[in-house]
């Protein structure tokens, strides 16, 4: 099943749940999906819906950040939900050693000597890692490895 009618198997049970929140979080996921959908004029594979769902979710935690630096902590706790509701979609992503180990395989490969390398190093980890790197936390381990 494709993750589009999984997630309006689910939309459809939450409103039969009256899960007001949760109705609202995957309609909204929905409609982005359809618009990708249109916008390419076929359906979308797999990995375009996962990407879409990506985007979604890092849209979520930087609303949480900015709504928790402007001490709006009921709009945090909302968008902190709904990451959680989105989040189940994804599939599982790497764990931080794995993530580490891709990104000295990486530097390695590329010859990577100097932050100035990073344009060279990023896109060869995120195709390593098939969407399942967060590339905040890869960019974080090539600082970590390349500073050394």
């Amino acid at each position: 099943m494709s993750i589009y009618n999984q997630i309006k198997n689910d939309m459809y049970n939450a409103m039969k749940s009256s899960d007001k929140q949760k109705t609202n979080a995957l309609r909204t996921t929905l409609a982005k999906l359809k618009d990708k959908a249109i916008e390419k004029r076929e359906n979308l594979t797999k990995q375009e819906e996962i990407k879409v769902l990506q985007t979604l979710v890092k849209q979520r935690k930087e609303s949480i950040e900015l709504y928790k630096k402007g001490e709006r902590n009921e709009l945090a706790e909302a968008e902190q939900k709904e990451l959680e509701i989105l989040s189940n979609y994804l599939p599982k992503m790497m764990n931080e050693s794995d993530i580490k180990n891709v990104v000295k395989s990486v530097i390695d490969a590329v010859g990577a000597t100097s932050m100035a390398d990073m344009g060279k190093i990023m896109p060869e980890v995120m195709k390593r890692g098939k969407g399942l790197i967060d590339g905040k936390s890869a960019q974080k381990f090539v600082q970590e490895l390349i500073d050394k």
